[in-house]
């Protein structure tokens, strides 16, 4: 397998990650019709993928370098799509929802070790830059899954998910290379404080500015009350500036190191997403999520880098360990902030965005002596 293939399966295993993760949002009006079910019972789609894949990142790194990261993506890919084509032909919510639930399982297992075989294929000095490709396929995937997810919900929302389990097998026959470490591979060396106030810095980032997206697509659809597919279209266009913005913060980190770029990522994410306060249509929406969805990628590549270097010797554990904090972010904020869309939209998306500012204190406390020095 030449390098070029087995790179270009980690950017779209990248790829599938974001996209599984937001394809759910544009059809939340189907799925409550198809199922009868209230918008808090619907939403669970969306928090139970990211839940049950935010807990398991806390050890699924780790396991998956133990048992050897080839045979534990080639798995976990078959169940992805397993899981797939389970939510398109639920025939309950429940059932569904047991399938949104598995495909966050299989992805615990998925997103750090692609990014754990990434850096091994790397030299250091570009790893900011790939790393950027890397989170621009993300970007991508952010993108394209509320463009299909709408697309589907115009036409019958299944179709996203059979979509889903067929690229996930084409997947499972690319994993990435990563023979079974030993057992003494373990979690206990990430519960440093170092790493953990880093995490939680990176929870308040998904919970706000990072996150913003799933509050910007609510809002399209039921605050503007814009088709499925229109909804998707804002969307991407914030994912396509992220796309663009990535191998640029990638090459920032190269230069200025992580520790600076973090910060300067965490201030620039919550000002460019607390410009939402200011949309008033579809029009002033799109145009502010254009340029804030490029902006607020930003700390998500810093953060990405820092999981995968951190700790040479287990690289899969150290990311998903930091992912975990992310993802349970990414859970919790839609949780919070999307019942106050409908009392006041510049206000949600001002406290919302306002989580950054957690970010940067939490960092600066961490990274700001390496950065002085």
């Amino acid at each position: 397998m030449t390098m070029d293939l087995r790179r270009l399966a980690l950017y779209i295993g990248g790829f599938m990650g974001p996209f599984g993760t937001v394809v759910i949002v544009p059809m939340f009006p189907e799925l409550r019709e198809e199922y009868s079910a209230s918008p808090s019972a619907v939403n669970l789609g969306f928090s139970l993928y990211l839940l049950t894949f935010a807990v398991l990142l806390l050890f699924s790194g780790t396991l998956g370098e133990r048992w050897g990261r080839r045979r534990t993506v080639r798995a976990t890919y078959l169940l992805y799509a397993t899981a797939s084509i389970l939510c398109a032909f639920a025939p309950s919510l429940e059932v569904f929802l047991a399938g949104r639930a598995l495909q966050g399982v299989a992805n615990a297992f998925i997103t750090p070790l692609l990014l754990a075989g990434l850096a091994e294929i790397v030299s250091e000095e570009r790893f900011g830059r790939e790393v950027g490709i890397y989170s621009s396929f993300q970007a991508l995937g952010a993108g394209m899954g509320p463009i299909v997810g709408g697309i589907a919900a115009d036409t019958d929302w299944r179709f996203a998910f059979v979509g889903t389990a067929i690229v996930a097998l084409l997947l499972s026959l690319v994993p990435p290379d990563g023979e079974p470490q030993t057992a003494s591979v373990a979690l206990r060396p990430l519960l440093t404080r170092r790493m953990v106030t880093t995490g939680v810095a990176f929870f308040f980032a998904a919970a706000g500015p990072i996150g913003i997206a799933v509050l910007v697509g609510v809002a399209a659809r039921d605050e503007f009350n814009l088709s499925g597919t229109t909804a998707g279209v804002i969307l991407f266009f914030g994912s396509m500036s992220a796309l663009v913005c990535g191998p640029l913060w990638g090459r920032l980190l190269d230069r200025f190191g992580a520790s600076r770029a973090a910060l300067f990522a965490a201030l620039g994410a919550t000002l460019a997403t607390s410009v939402l306060a200011a949309s008033v249509g579809r029009w002033s929406l799109g145009l502010i999520w254009l340029v804030a969805g490029g902006i607020a990628a930003s700390p998500a590549v810093v953060f990405q880098a820092l999981g995968a270097t951190i700790m040479p010797s287990n690289r899969g554990g150290a990311l998903s360990f930091l992912l975990s904090f992310r993802f349970v972010g990414h859970a919790v904020g839609p949780l919070i902030f999307v019942p106050f869309l409908d009392n006041s939209l510049p206000l949600t998306f001002l406290a919302a965005a306002s989580l950054g500012l957690v970010t940067l204190l939490l960092l600066r406390s961490t990274f700001a002596p390496a950065a002085a020095a």
